[in-house]
This record gives C-alpha cells, sequence and structure tokens, in this order.
C-alpha cells in the first residue's frame, strides 16, 4: 500500500509509529537493528567478488571480528569495480546508479550502487523527513497528497534526484515545476517556472541543498523589484488568494521599507535542507520563509542517513541504512601525522556528548561501501532530549574532514588539486596552505596563504589581486564544480593573503614540523601571521 492510500486508510499514530518510530528507540534496540542488519550485509558482502577481493582470504564470522578483519576504505578501493559499473562482482544487483563529484582536478565523477533494498529504505526515511518538517511535536504531521512542493534539487544521475523519484512512488506530490520538465532545464529556468507555478498554485514544501536555496529564495525579493510589464504577467498567473497576499505583502513591506519576502507569499507546511554548509544559511532562510528548515543528512554513498526533528535540535541517524563507525577527531589527527596509525573507532551507543567524530559507514541491503570513510564530522551534541523524550545520540555536522574543503556543497577541493592549479598556473609560488574560513555574515570561503620565491615582488594590491584572478581561471578549468560557484551561486570564494618570503620555514623550524597544507589548525594560521608581523611589520597582502 502507497503512503497517500494509508494516508486515507490508516489511523494517524500507526503511520507514525511507521516512518517516525525510530525516534522511540532506545539506544539498546537501535544497536539490535544495527546488528541484525550488519549481520546480513556481513554475509552479502563477503560472498561477494568484491569483498572477496577487499578480505584477501579472510572470512569474517561476526561484526567484532569484521571490524578486526577489513581495513578502512576509501573510493580508490572501489574504483575499479565501480567506475566500470561490474555489478556481478557487488553483494546484490544494483537498480540504479548515482554520480557525484570524487575529487576536483583529477577524479572527475564517482559512481554508487543502489540496490533495491537500499531504494526500498531511502524512500520509507524520506516520507519519514517528510512528516517531521510539518510536525510541531511527536505523532503530529500535516501531509496530503495535493500538495505542492518547489522542486530545488540536482536531477539525476546525482543522488537529490533520487528524492521526487521516490516519493512519487508513495505519494502524488506536484513537484514546481514538474520533474520531467525540470531536467531539461537550467538552474535558472528552474527557478523562475518554479515560483512562477507556485504563485498560482501555492508552495506547501521545499527542499534543496542549503546555498541554493537560500539564493533561490533572494530571487523572490527580486520579483517585487521587476519591470512593470513582468510585474502585470506575475500578478495574471497569481490565483485570487495569491493576489490578496502580494497585494498585502507590498503595502507592508512599502510601510516596513523593506524588499518582498517569500514569507510575505508562501506558507510553508514543511522545509528541508541539505548540504555541507546548511548552518550558515538557516538563519537567513528562516528569516526568508518564517520557518526554520530542518536539516536532512544524506549523500551519494550513505544514501540519506539522519534528519532533525520538530525542535531542530540535532540530527538522528536512521537505523537501517548504514552501520554507523565513529573515529574520535583525536585519532584521526594522529593518523594524518602519522601514516601508519590505524585510528580507533566506536560504535553508536560508545559515542560521547561533546566529541567530534569523522563517520565512517557501512552500506546496509546489499550496499558496496564497507567500513567506508566518507569524508564528514559529526559532533555528538547530547544523548537523548528530555524535552523531545528520545533516547537516542543527537549530532550536528561540522563539516568534511580537514584534507577535503567544500564550499556551500559544490567543491571537494584537496591538496592535490590546489597544487594542480598552481602548477598550472606557472606563479612563482614556493609554499602554501589552504584554509576555509569565514565572513562576518558566516559565509564559508577558501582562503590560500601562499609564499613567493624570493625576489618575486609583490609590491601593491593590484599585484595580488591579479595573482587571486590568475589562480581562480585555474580552479575553474580544473573543477567545474568550482566554475559552478560563480554560475549559480554568485559568489568567488576565493581569498589570497601573500606572506613574507620565509616564513613558513620560520614556523618549520619553530614548531619541529610543517604546517600542514590543509585546514591547519587554527593557531597555527595565527602562528604564521604572527611570525611575518613579528620580523617584518604588515608587509603581506591579502585580497578577495
Amino acid at each position: 500500500m502507497k503512503f497517500e492510500e494509508k494516508l486515507e486508510q490508516v489511523e494517524k499514530e500507526s503511520l507514525w509509529k511507521e516512518y517516525c518510530g525510530f525516534l522511540d528507540l532506545t539506544i539498546p534496540e537501535f544497536m539490535q537493528i544495527q546488528n541484525r542488519l550488519m549481520e546480513e550485509q556481513i554475509r552479502l558482502w563477503s560472498n561477494s567478488h568484491l569483498g572477496k577481493t577487499i578480505l584477501n582470504g579472510k572470512k569474517p564470522e561476526s561484526i567484532e571480528e569484521f571490524r578486526r578483519m577489513v581495513p578502512y576504505t576509501d573510493y580508490i578501493d572501489y574504483a575499479d569495480v565501480l567506475l566500470q559499473k561490474k555489478s556481478d562482482m557487488l553483494p546484490d544487483e544494483p537498480i540504479i546508479w548515482i554520480q557525484t563529484t570524487w575529487e576536483g582536478g583529477k577524479h572527475p565523477v564517482k559512481v554508487a550502487p543502489y540496490t533495491k533494498g537500499m531504494l526500498d529504505t531511502y524512500k520509507a526515511n524520506m516520507v519519514g523527513c517528510l512528516m517531521l518538517s510539518t510536525s510541531s511535536e511527536r505523532g503530529d504531521f500535516r501531509v496530503n497528497a495535493d500538495d505542492t512542493i518547489l522542486y530545488g534539487l540536482a536531477p539525476l544521475p546525482f543522488a537529490t534526484g533520487l528524492f521526487p523519484l521516490l516519493l512519487n512512488d508513495e505519494i502524488s506530490i506536484e513537484f514546481l515545476p514538474p520533474v520531467k520538465e525540470a531536467e531539461k532545464m537550467s538552474f535558472g529556468e528552474r527557478n523562475k517556472k518554479g515560483f512562477k507555478l507556485g504563485l498560482s498554485k501555492g508552495i506547501d514544501f521545499f527542499f534543496g541543498v542549503a546555498s541554493v536555496t537560500y539564493f533561490v529564495s533572494l530571487s523572490v525579493g527580486a520579483m517585487g523589484k521587476s519591470s512593470s510589464g513582468n510585474k502585470a504577467k506575475n500578478i495574471l498567473n497569481m490565483s485570487p488568494t495569491m493576489l490578496y497576499r502580494y497585494l498585502k505583502a507590498k503595502r507592508v513591506c512599502k510601510e516596513e521599507n523593506r524588499d518582498l519576502k517569500p514569507k510575505d507569499l508562501f506558507k510553508l507546511k514543511g522545509f528541508m535542507c541539505a548540504g555541507t554548509d546548511s548552518r550558515c544559511y538557516k538563519d537567513d532562510l528562516e528569516d526568508l520563509w518564517g520557518v526554520r528548515p530542518m536539516e536532512i543528512f544524506a549523500g551519494t554513498e550513505p544514501t540519506c542517513i539522519g534528519t532533525e526533528i520538530w525542535s531542530r535540535n540535532g540530527l538522528y541517524f536512521f537505523p537501517d541504512a548504514c552501520f554507523y563507525e565513529f573515529i574520535p577527531e583525536s585519532e584521526m589527527y594522529r593518523a594524518m601525522d602519522e601514516p601508519d596509525y590505524i585510528p580507533k573507532s566506536y560504535l553508536m551507543d560508545e559515542v560521547i556528548t561533546g566529541e567530534s567524530y569523522e563517520l565512517v559507514i557501512s552500506v546496509l541491503k546489499g550496499g558496496a561501501f564497507m567500513r567506508y570513510r566518507v569524508g564528514d564530522m559529526y559532533r555528538c551534541i547530547g544523548i537523548g532530549s528530555s524535552t523531545d523524550e528520545t533516547f537516542l545520540p543527537r549530532f550536528e555536522y561540522i563539516d568534511r574532514v580537514p584534507t577535503v574543503i567544500d564550499i556551500g556543497a559544490f567543491t571537494r577541493i584537496t591538496e592535490n588539486s590546489i597544487g594542480n592549479v598552481i602548477e598550472l598556473s606557472h606563479l612563482s609560488i614556493k609554499d602554501w596552505t589552504a584554509a576555509k574560513e569565514f565572513s562576518e555574515n558566516n559565509r564559508p570561503f577558501l582562503h590560500l596563504y601562499v609564499e613567493m620565491e624570493e625576489g618575486c615582488l609583490i609590491s601593491n594590491a593590484i599585484t595580488i589581486d591579479v595573482l587571486k584572478e590568475h589562480l581562480s581561471v585555474y580552479f575553474k578549468y580544473l573543477d567545474h564544480d568550482y566554475k559552478d560557484l560563480k554560475r549559480i551561486l554568485g559568489i568567488d570564494p576565493l581569498m589570497v593573503t601573500i606572506l613574507k618570503c620565509g616564513t613558513f620555514s620560520r614556523f618549520e623550524r619553530r614548531n619541529n614540523r610543517k604546517i600542514r597544507r590543509m585546514n591547519p589548525l587554527s593557531y597555527h594560521i595565527k602562528e604564521l601571521l604572527r611570525l611575518q608581523e613579528e620580523d617584518y611589520g604588515l608587509r603581506g597582502g591579502s585580497i578577495r
């Protein structure tokens, strides 16, 4: 029975229990589900050609043995099989292959197989997210078959394209614009058509990557400033209800001397967002729409694994999507400094409030990835909630691991990609380090600290500007996702600071170690800048 049919025939309490009942689990009950599904997955995976290749003759009989025998994996361990889509080597038959960026400038794409079991789990958990996005308390939700949802997602083969595909299997919610049309449109065309349809039909739900959602939301304000001809066209497309709201909103905005906001026109039932930098945009999105977005975490390899609930106070993990392991931040950093060190991992019933972790997943239901370092960091912000009457650990998403700089869920900038950019540019850069930093209005950017070769004079801001512009050209050339930051979001994420010659070597002598290339510790960056100030005064320069 589809969810749409259940809405008519099944009690609301039963529906809540079916799709959101994981929130009632105790930690032992959560682990019981995890262990049962993981034992099934170990048998499937160990008997596959892929599993046998990685196991190298070992035969784990339990989860404990599996964790001892199987090393942590990265995409390179699966690339030969997955990039050639060798389905016969996998634990179960893929129904669909999902694509994403692997590493800008080196590996254009990576693909992940989704089995029927994975898709069924994904579908059920997405329905649960839809319900939770409308809830104000346990058991409360407002979802109807005649609801509308603004299409703010990248289409297939990207993971977000699964959402409309799977949701429409369960309920005939209308996407604005319709998915088949949206897939053929450019980003700008989809936004324009979506809001145009929203003016006549209303908008009940909005789901998108937070950075993109914010950019799209600003177009409503632009609509209020459009030419008289375009305004007339918009008014003609409005329903009587929307026309009343529009005229009332224009009067209020004029009185308050502010731009038109989406909340002046649309009354969302549910608002969902995803993406690396969601926390940077949540407050602004709430101001624009009048509803605080509910954060969801999903990815190409892990599928949909976590969601906030009505309190918007932390992500809870679904027990049936992946088997979760957590590498403490201190262990992760030690492994970065000591390449032969194998970091310890802990399970969901072992995480500690306040600790930050790198997530390790084993995809259940016939998935390919086992003990996979997905590259994301979470902080445990509490074990259960007395207010929400939950028992499970709550997490907040921090960012990608330090070796990757992701801006607005668009980029995968690594040491290798920055090195390639510098090499191709033929600029006389002797040494560098890069960090993800945040502007005064909490927007992320890539800050590149560089030291030029001796004798290469940087005399004024114009020269620094040329350096930045030169590097930007090669970032866009090597990484199409980086180029999309400008094309889609209208931002240039690069800031360059030039350090005086000898600054990096002085840091190394003082600390008996080199500074990390990617996301060095913040106090190390401060020390770099202090070393320059101590000897030379403020003679470096920076520009965005």
